[in-house]
């Protein structure tokens, strides 16, 4: 598991792609980031939420009037998690996510030690959350259609 935005040389990914416009894109496009799909599920909610036609595998867009419900989405999920007061705090927010046990059993199959570290994954997921809000903003500034889509 990869709790950072990354490259295409991974699979079992969701992109995040800012080069299409309003009806396609270049799948795996240079300028597009990338996600493990169990860290994804942190955040599906936000994008659900922004835009009620998600779908996981064709891709979905967010163009100007839902980026901005996203960020917002976005911004109230890393304020739970920067609000952790705790180790039971933390596994009850990502047990109450969709699949978030199995991002759990996947923390534990790469850290067998990650409880006593869970801050510091905690500051990674927070951070993904900092960088996917900073290519959602890119996306608002520059008048960019945002494509999500899973693999």
């Amino acid at each position: 598991m990869h709790l950072e935005l990354y490259n295409a040389d991974f699979l079992n990914f969701v992109e995040f792609n800012i080069t299409g416009n309003n009806d396609d894109f270049k799948r795996c496009d240079v300028e597009s980031k990338y996600i493990d799909s169990s860290v994804f599920d942190l955040v599906q909610p936000c994008f659900e939420n922004a835009n009620p036609t998600f779908d996981y595998f064709s891709g979905t867009k967010y163009n100007a009037r839902k980026i901005i419900v996203l960020r917002n989405d976005l911004l109230a999920n890393e304020k739970q998690f920067e609000d952790l007061p705790g180790l039971q705090s933390f596994t009850d927010l990502i047990n109450s996510r969709f699949m978030g046990t199995e991002f759990l059993a996947e923390l534990e199959e790469t850290d067998a030690q990650w409880r006593n570290n869970w801050t510091i994954y905690n500051e990674k997921i927070i951070q993904i959350h900092k960088d996917l809000i900073e290519l959602i903003e890119k996306c608002a500034f520059e008048e960019r259609i945002l494509w999500v889509i899973g693999y």
